[in-house]
């Protein structure tokens, strides 16, 4: 791992072009040294060596098991004291992966399966393991996670939300707690003062949002955003000693690390300040009102990819009924660019989709995983024109304060690896983005999950009774169902017809966010229907019930294809587990916004030659689904990629340029 990606260790000062100065005060320690040197030899190697490492572990399981606690104890001091001085040898890390892996079988009464001593040596080879869903990443991330905090290093697993954190914080705790590591579990809504002390533990796990705006608040606490600003402190007042949150940026393990470092990084992270808004709340009813009075196609053109824009007919009608407005409404800028966002907002952002209402607040859902995002906004004015649409309270406008991307962010730790059960489609902008290479580890057991043939409907209607149906049906045999939707909308439409039928069901959306991994946890029971939007309940095991296993396991119903072919698999995933029976489905329809948004032309023309709605050609289907899922996995590639780009060009134009003079 090159110098260039890696973060000095400790508290340092970040320069505009991502370089970093160290506080005078704060030296860098010789453990901080060596570790950069260890980390940096561990990145390489290849999976060639894997079944030799197993054997290596294996082979010690007999003379670690002899050994007392206290011996035990003792044994992984001398083998990470070793390392401090040899790198994470193999030897060396089979050791003390044999040494882990009893720890384990004491504390937590598991003991590590081979496949994820496979997982524990890519991770500390700086690499995402990609494990098929329910193989067990949580425990086997404590493999790394012990012997890169007993070696010095401060280890950060970051989950996907705070409910995660504190369940797999508190289930490895006894684990940890045996090697006298201290565990932090850092979550929303905690103090500056209570997050600096649960940061400076061995082992901190926190959700990846938390994490990064821990890091900004860092930033702007340590006055070191911009380069210019670094240096005009340096002219005015000498180095600054502000003592930041973060004990430092050593060893990064990225559970779900897909969603995290690809699905999420999309946008920029921004820390921002609310300004009085100048325009003011009548502003935005006036551009509300005026583009509903707009006519589509005549007035203004709604693209495929959420742009949408007045016509030369439109903007005449425009300027026709605000003529009577004051104001910002004089100038035909401003109209077209209030219009435009309120366009938007009608046409382009539904509710129970793309954001829900609670107490009176718009409150932005995430696509990919269905939950809701209560502190982040639109900017440029689309948020609050949304809360125009929909009668809520105008907030102000957002100033920013300090902004990062994932890429840049994640991009600072000295060791970054993750784990995912879907990693493989993604893998070359991991490995282009991140330097992240993909390795896939083998099931533990072999599969049994039963793929059915797919239905496709026409319409929307015909697809939500044959999946109410067959969801009844399923469940009248005896086994569980999971029905995955991708909107709030969807998953109340189909509640609304199982409850017409008679069916107990329990519905998972952004609105039970909180329950959702508890209800989730339930999902396994005899009869139980749970409808879901997207992946709700995401790293949590769906146990099924003995009775469910005899009759053929849970039952998956995907609905709706998704943009990346990647979700789908994530949800087909959490069927047949640990190589317990199983099967999936998928019942969908023509009108659903995968195929309307990027293969309309194939649809129109496919339309009248498409055999019976429930029995599609299935390579036809295929070829729809797969030529659609690539259409708009490339365009989801080109805004990451933009981000990026935007990103350089942020910190470029905030860097401080110029030389001296002679």
């Amino acid at each position: 791992m090159s110098d260039a990606r890696a973060l000095l260790i400790g508290r340092g000062i970040e320069l505009g072009d991502g370089a970093y100065l160290e506080h005078a005060d704060q030296p860098t320690h010789a453990v901080e040294e060596w570790l950069r040197a260890l980390l940096a030899r561990l990145a390489g190697g290849t999976a060639k060596r894997d079944s030799s490492f197993v054997r290596q572990v294996n082979a010690l399981e007999e003379e670690i098991k002899a050994l007392g606690d206290d011996a035990l104890r003792a044994a992984m001091r001398a083998v990470t004291a070793q390392m401090q001085t040899a790198g994470f040898r193999e030897d060396l890390l089979a050791r003390a992966f044999a040494i882990v892996r009893e720890a384990s079988r004491r504390t937590l009464g598991m003991r590590h399966h081979d496949v994820q001593l496979l997982a524990g040596q890519a991770l500390l080879r700086g690499r995402i393991a990609e494990m098929a869903t329910g193989e067990g990443k949580t425990l086997a991330a404590t493999l790394g996670v012990c012997t890169a905090a007993m070696a010095g290093a401060a280890v950060h697993v970051v989950t996907v939300n705070d409910y995660l954190a504190e369940r797999d914080a508190e289930d490895n705790t006894p684990l940890f707690a045996f090697f006298g590591l201290s565990v932090g579990v850092v979550k929303q809504d905690m103090s500056i003062d209570d997050r600096r002390s649960l940061y400076a533990r061995d082992v901190v796990y926190v959700s990846n949002k938390e994490l990064t705006f821990d890091y900004l608040k860092d930033r702007i606490a340590l006055g070191a955003t911009i380069a210019s600003q670094l240096k005009l402190r340096r002219l005015s007042r000498g180095r600054g000693t502000a003592d930041g949150i973060l004990r430092g940026l050593h060893v990064a393990i990225v559970d779900e690390a897909d969603s995290v470092l690809i699905d999420e990084a999309r946008t920029p992270l921004i820390i921002s300040e609310t300004l009085p808004d100048d325009l003011g709340e009548e502003i935005y009813q006036q551009a509300i009102s005026v583009a509903g009075q707009l006519q589509p196609r005549l007035d203004y053109v709604q693209g495929r990819q959420r742009d949408i824009w007045l016509t030369a007919a439109g903007e005449s009608t425009v300027a026709g009924l605000v003529k009577d407005f004051g104001g910002v409404w004089k100038s035909p800028l401003w109209q077209k660019e209030l219009i435009g966002k309120a366009l938007s907002a009608l046409h382009m952002f539904q509710r129970d989709q793309h954001y829900i209402i609670v107490e009176n607040k718009v409150q932005i859902v995430d696509e990919f995983t269905g939950r809701v995002m209560p502190d982040r906004t639109w900017e440029r004015g689309l948020h609050q024109m949304i809360e125009a649409k929909e009668n809520c309270e105008i907030t102000g406008q957002r100033r920013t304060l300090s902004q990062i991307t994932y890429q840049r962010f994640f991009g600072r730790y000295l060791l970054l690896a993750g784990m995912t059960g879907t990693a493989e489609e993604v893998g070359p902008e991991l490995k282009r983005v991140y330097d992240l290479d993909v390795t896939r580890i083998p099931t533990h057991k072999p599969t049994r999950r039963l793929r059915l043939p797919d239905q496709l409907f026409r319409t929307s209607d015909e697809r939500w009774q044959a999946v109410a149906a067959r969801a009844q049906l399923v469940a009248e045999e005896g086994r569980a169902v999971l029905v995955g939707t991708r909107s709030v909308e969807a998953s109340e439409i189909l509640s609304q017809l199982l409850v017409a039928r008679g069916v107990a069901h329990t519905v998972l959306n952004a609105r039970q966010d909180k329950e959702e991994a508890d209800a989730v946890g339930q999902a396994g029971m005899a009869g139980r229907i749970t409808v879901a939007t997207n992946m709700a309940g995401r790293g949590t095991d769906i146990k099924l019930a003995p009775e469910v296993e005899e009759r053929g396991g849970l039952h998956v119903i995907l609905t709706e294809f998704h943009e990346s072919a990647r979700v789908d698999r994530q949800l087909f995933g959490r069927s047949a587990r640990q190589g317990n029976p199983g099967s999936v489905e998928a019942i969908v329809s023509l009108g659903d916004e995968l195929f309307q948004r990027y293969t309309p032309t194939l649809v129109r023309l496919g339309l009248p030659f498409l055999p019976g709605a429930e029995t599609p050609n299935a390579l036809l289907l295929k070829g729809l689904v797969r030529y659609a899922q690539s259409k708009a996995e490339r365009q989801n590639r080109r805004i990451r990629l933009d981000t990026i780009r935007r990103d350089r060009q942020w910190l470029k134009a905030l860097g401080f340029v110029g030389g001296e003079r002679k």
